[in-house]
C-alpha cells in the first residue's frame, strides 16, 4: 500500500529548503493501518516573546487540500524572498509567523474530513453552542459513521486537535497580540474570512479589532473579493477549536488575539466544473491546473497582509495607546 502523502512529502522538502531560516518539530504523530504521519509546527522570525505573531493552519479537515496548498505556496514564496528580499528579513526581526499547514495528514491521506478515529475535529472542542444548532452540522455524538462527529463527552480531545491547541497556546495567546488564519475550503460561492464566533450570536469582544483589520485590508486592497462576516452569520456549531482558544484570553487579559477562517468558496469551482460534483475531493478543491495556480496566488497578498498588519498593529489597533494619534490626543 502506498503512504505517499504529496503535501507531506512537499512539507518536509521546504523544511530542509528553510535551513537555517525555518525552526521545524513534530509535535505528535498520528497512526493509520501501521504508519505513522507526523505533524509538523514551522516557526520563523523574532524570538521576542512579546513580538507579535501570526499562526497559519491548514489541513484540519482532509478532504480540504487546498488549505495547506495555499501555506505551501507562501512558505515557498517566503523562501524564495529570504535570499534576495532585505525588506522582509528587517520585517521578520519584529514579528513571529508559525505555521501548522498539515493538522490532519493522516485524514488527507484517507481522503476524509475527520481523522482516522472519524472524529470532525472542528467539532471536537469541548465547548457547547448557547444556541440551536442545526441536527449533525452542528455537531453529534451519534456515531463516528455520520459526519461532523463531535467524539465521546467523556473523551479528552483528538491528538491532532489537541497539537494545534498546545501551539496555539503556546506562540499566540502568551503574547499581547497575536492573528491566527485557518485555511478551509467548501462554503459558498464567494472567498469569506470568518471570525468568532460559531457558538454564539453574541459579537466578539474584540469585533472593533477585527473590523479595522477589515477596513486596513479595504484601504489597500480596494479590488478585493472576500466577505468578512461573523461565522454565525451562517451557522452555530458546538466544539469550534477557535471558540474555545479564544475564549480562553478574551474575558480576561488585555492581550489580543485574533482568529480567522479564510473559508474558500469551493461552490464556484463546482459551478465552473460540475463533474467536480462526482468527486469527494472535488467538491472542496480546484480541479484543473490553471484554476488551482489562480487560486493559490490570489491568496497569497492575503497572507502576506496578515504578516504586515500583526508587525505593525500598534498604528492601527483602536485604543491601542501607542498609535500616532493617540500619543497626539495626549498633546492636545
Amino acid at each position: 500500500m502506498d503512504f505517499n502523502l504529496p503535501e507531506l512529502i512537499e512539507l518536509e522538502s521546504i523544511i530542509q529548503e528553510g535551513q537555517p531560516y525555518l525552526e521545524a518539530r513534530s509535535v505528535c504523530e498520528i497512526e493509520l493501518k501501521g504508519h505513522h504521519f507526523p505533524i509538523y509546527v514551522l516557526s520563523i522570525g523574532s524570538k521576542n516573546p512579546e513580538a507579535p505573531a501570526v499562526g497559519f493552519f491548514g489541513g484540519v479537515h482532509g478532504l480540504e487540500r487546498i488549505g495547506t496548498r495555499v501555506l505551501l505556496a507562501f512558505l515557498h514564496s517566503l523562501l524564495a524572498r529570504l535570499k534576495w528580499d532585505a525588506v522582509l528579513h528587517h520585517q521578520l526581526a519584529s514579528v513571529r509567523l508559525i505555521f501548522m499547514p498539515l493538522v490532519n495528514p493522516a485524514g488527507m491521506w484517507d481522503s476524509t474530513r475527520s481523522n482516522p478515529r472519524g472524529v470532525d475535529l472542528m467539532r471536537n472542542a469541548p465547548i457547547n453552542s448557547s444556541e440551536k444548532v442545526f441536527f449533525l452540522l452542528g455537531g453529534q455524538r451519534i456515531s463516528s459513521h455520520l459526519p461532523w462527529y463531535r467524539g465521546a463527552s467523556n473523551m479528552p480531545m483528538e491528538a491532532e486537535a489537541q497539537a494545534l491547541c498546545n501551539v496555539v497556546q503556546q506562540e499566540l495567546l502568551s503574547r499581547p497580540f497575536s492573528i491566527a488564519l485557518d485555511c478551509h475550503s467548501g462554503f459558498g460561492l464567494k472567498d469569506r474570512i470568518w471570525f468568532p464566533y460559531a457558538c454564539s450570536r453574541t459579537p466578539m469582544r474584540h469585533l472593533p479589532q477585527v473590523l479595522a483589520l477589515k477596513d486596513l485590508f479595504n484601504q489597500t486592497y480596494r479590488e478585493h473579493d472576500y466577505l468578512f462576516e461573523a461565522q454565525n452569520c451562517q451557522y452555530l456549531t458546538h466544539g469550534d477549536l477557535w471558540d474555545y482558544l479564544y475564549l480562553q484570553v478574551s474575558a480576561s487579559s488585555d492581550r489580543v488575539f485574533l482568529p480567522l477562517t479564510l473559508e474558500m468558496g469551493s461552490w464556484l469551482w463546482v459551478k465552473e466544473n460540475p463533474r467536480q460534483l462526482f468527486s469527494r475531493l472535488g467538491m472542496f478543491n480546484p480541479k484543473s491546473p490553471g484554476r488551482l495556480h489562480r487560486v493559490l496566488r490570489s491568496h497569497l497578498v492575503w497572507l502576506d497582509f496578515l504578516t504586515r498588519a500583526a508587525g505593525a498593529h500598534q498604528y492601527w489597533v483602536p485604543g491601542n495607546p501607542e498609535r500616532p494619534e493617540q500619543h497626539e490626543a495626549r498633546h492636545e
